[in-house]
């Protein structure tokens, strides 16, 4: 997966916006103005590319001990973020594509009942 590739596929989801709230490297993907995914541009041009996301606590702890390419939240919050690397190849863009989607669930889970009716109308 590409630069290119993980943007529109993040964007393609409902009520997604782009942002760059921290500097002009970190881009940041939102779901109603929260954050469901990072990515730091710099270190993909670098070729180190990972994409910080969101996921269940266990679930979280479940992936890092099945994969080395999946650690704790780089620069966030350890139990609730992963920084999925994405250089080494050893996770499949279908599997990247999974945990995107579940960093996107749990933020809309985590919404007050007015923003999910927000987001379901």
């Amino acid at each position: 997966m590409n630069i290119e590739q993980l943007r529109a596929y993040c964007l393609d989801k409902k009520a997604v916006t782009e942002h760059f709230p921290f500097d002009e490297d970190t881009l940041v993907f939102k779901v109603l103005d929260k954050m469901f995914a990072l990515v730091s541009l710099k270190k993909w041009e670098e070729g180190n590319a990972f994409i910080n996301l969101k996921c269940d606590p266990e679930y979280a702890i479940e992936l890092r001990e099945t994969y080395d390419s999946i650690q704790p939240g780089y620069h966030m919050h350890k139990n609730l973020w992963n920084s999925v690397y994405l250089h080494n190849g050893d996770l499949s863009p279908q599997l990247v594509c999974e945990l995107i989607d579940h960093s996107y669930d749990m933020v809309v889970k985590g919404m007050t009942k007015k923003k999910r009716q927000e987001l379901e109308s």
